[in-house]
This record gives C-alpha cells, structure tokens and sequence, in this order.
C-alpha cells in the first residue's frame, strides 16, 4: 500500500499535480526505474554489439571508453570477476587490436589500458545504434513529457554529481 501511494505521488508529480514526495519515496523510485531502464539499454547494446564479442569483452569497451586509461583491476571491479579472469579478457582484446595496454612507469603493475580507434568504433556503433533505439522508443511520447523525463534525468544526474561523492564517502 505504501509503495503503491508513493508511486502514485509520483505519477501525480510527473503530471505537474502538488503532491508530496519523501526523499524515501524518490529513492525508492529511482532504485525501481534505474534497473529497468539500465537493463532495457544493455539488452539492446547487446543486440548491437559485434557478433564476435562476448558481453563482458563488451562490457570492457564500454568502461574504456568512460576511463580511459583504467588498469585490468578496475576491470576486474567493474565485471565482478577476479583479476586473472579480467586480465584474460584483456588480453583477447589486446590481441584482436581493440585495446592497447601501456605500462605504468610508476607502477609496473597497473598498465593503462586505451581503446584503440577499431575498439572505439565498435563501441561507437553500438552505442549510437542503441541511442537511436532509444529515442525511436521515445517518439510516442508528448512534447511535455520528454521535457519532463529529460528535466527529472537531469536533475538527478546533477544532484548525484554534486552530492553523491561527498555523500558516498560518508561526509
């Protein structure tokens, strides 16, 4: 019942109605649309993906791309693999010519990794083919209503920057 009547604060707030909403109630709703829509997007650059990569080599492209210069234990962290897993699938896509490995002269065990411009494009594809998906998903909707899912994404993206570290570190 509690979810139910902050959801529906939530419709009546997107719709311009007065209503209250708890920062509880947008958490909420934040935790329950991220997910889904993050899992929409990765399905579909998925779709879009090179037939001959797998998804975690995918996935590789796409921190790469964000970090530029991200070691194989950021890697590790960011598919929930162990380093010698990660370091494996580096190392394909070393070989395969879609990322460079640079060594760190401060610290020899921690190379830089970089997309290299075939890396970049396969990436580039399949995020542009995505973000046409996406905006094709869009179209039905009204004027107002984009300017309000692109008006409430940003306002998250800008609080989140703004506070989520200092947040996030516990001050």
């Amino acid at each position: 019942m509690e979810r139910r009547m902050a959801l529906q604060g939530q419709r009546g707030a997107a719709k311009g109605l007065a209503t209250d909403v708890s920062p509880q109630d947008c958490a909420r709703a934040v935790m329950e649309a991220v997910p889904l829509v993050m899992r929409y997007i990765r399905m579909e650059m998925h779709r879009q993906r090179a037939p001959h990569l797998s998804v975690p080599q995918f996935r590789v492209l796409a921190l790469l791309n964000r970090q530029p210069g991200s070691c194989v234990v950021a890697v590790a962290d960011h598919l929930g693999v162990a380093r010698p897993t990660a370091s494996i699938l580096v190392d394909r896509l070393v070989r395969r010519g879609l990322v460079t490995r640079t060594d760190n002269p401060a610290e020899r065990r921690r190379a830089a990794l970089r997309l290299t411009a075939s890396g970049t494009r396969h990436f580039q594809r399949a995020r542009e083919a995505t973000h046409a998906w996406l905006a094709n998903v869009l179209r039905g909707q009204s004027s107002q209503r984009l300017q309000q899912i692109a008006h409430g994404v940003g306002l998250l993206a800008e609080t989140l920057n703004t506070c989520g570290e200092r947040n996030h570190d516990g001050n």
